[in-house]
């Protein structure tokens, strides 16, 4: 199978004594992979769902999981490009692989040190990981105002009232504004444990993301996000009076059965209520304007954007979101069209109270 730069071979390894098939070895190590999801609360279509696409993506590259390169993962993502896949599908393909190749890091690194020669370096990195941004990219689409989110969120609401499925209607509303009110990615909210929620921490309540992204070896990155917004009241209406419907379970946000929501589940959900609102509300908003798509990721951008409009500073905004950069948070931020206007009249404004407080004094 094809080496590459991030294999580093020979040296402390010696060669095993029996050969191992690596086919063999890789099929263990998914089913002792799927075994961990379980223990961390994933339901079982969630984990189907994700084999399905990790085995697909692995039969794309033509390599084990160790033998992967960046140029695989470069050569993959360009030919499901080419098929005309979404950015959001060419993403869930990566995340699959990446999940697994950083359960081989963690647990399987040293077995396959020993029975292949190979030394484990993750082969997604920031530079094939820009490739699967796709044209969904902040740089060129402006994530969705504050009023369509609250027209969206409106939406939901009016839903919970009336809906078959109560429980998973409130769940809905709650996981959605989570995700757009902290700044959240949809897998650190899969992750969230009831126990998370913290009411008591700071004048609003804070979360604790224990499973923040982190860099390719450093592993997760915890991070403390505020409750702004009202967030906090809502959080205690959806652990008080939805979330004990849904089962007894450790997780914050959960499948109807019990079992803790995935990713994808996030991402597939929040397409279906996009499809439902249309056909409920129909293509145009109140504006006689297109009602504007968004993905799960996209509401981290429409975070970013609305605090950074309304004055909060840039290094709270990179804290708040856990970016590594305050170039990063940079990226998520696309201010309105009107923004250097609103900017310019606020600070007019500012200065005109100011200077008839202090007439007032004199």
């Amino acid at each position: 199978m094809a080496g590459g730069l991030q294999l580093v071979r020979g040296g402390a390894a010696a060669p095993p004594a029996v050969a191992v098939d690596p086919l063999g070895f890789q099929e263990e190590c998914l089913r002792a992979y799927q075994v961990s999801q379980a223990a961390r609360g994933f339901a079982q279509t969630s984990m189907d769902n994700g084999s399905a696409v990790l085995e697909r993506f692995l039969t794309a590259c033509g390599n084990v999981a160790w033998e992967v390169t960046p140029a695989d993962v470069d050569r993959v993502v360009a030919g499901l490009r080419a098929q005309g896949l979404a950015a959001s599908t060419r993403r869930q393909y990566v995340q699959a692989f990446k999940g697994f190749h950083a359960f081989l890091m963690a647990r399987r690194a040293s077995e396959i040190e020993v029975a292949f020669g190979v030394r484990l370096v993750a082969p997604v990195d920031e530079f094939n990981a820009a490739h699967h941004v796709g044209a969904d990219s902040p740089s060129t689409h402006a994530p969705p105002t504050p009023e369509r989110m609250e027209e969206f969120f409106d939406f939901l609401k009016e839903r919970i009232a009336d809906a078959r499925k109560y429980a998973a209607a409130g769940r809905d509303y709650a996981l959605f504004r989570t995700l757009y009110l902290a700044g959240l990615r949809a897998e650190e909210s899969a992750s969230m444990d009831r126990s998370d929620v913290h009411f008591e921490r700071g004048p609003f309540g804070k979360l604790h993301v224990r499973f923040g992204k982190g860099t390719h070896t450093s592993g997760p990155r915890p991070r403390w996000v505020p409750m702004l917004d009202g967030l906090d009241l809502i959080l205690r209406w959806y652990l008080d009076e939805i979330r004990p419907r849904l089962g007894d379970g450790t997780a914050l946000f959960c499948e109807e059965g019990g079992g803790r929501i995935h990713r994808g589940t996030i991402r597939n959900r929040l397409a279906y209520l996009l499809d439902l609102e249309r056909a409920v509300d129909g293509d145009l908003d109140a504006r006689g304007e297109p009602r504007v798509r968004f993905s799960p990721h996209t509401l981290r951008h429409a975070c970013a954007t609305r605090n950074y409009e309304r004055g909060v500073d840039l290094v709270a905004i990179q804290q708040m979101l856990g970016h590594w950069h305050v170039g990063t948070t940079m990226r998520y931020v696309t201010p309105s069209a009107t923004f250097i206007e609103d900017a310019y009249q606020r600070a007019v404004s500012g200065a005109l109270t100011t200077l008839a407080g202090h007439t007032d004094a004199d």
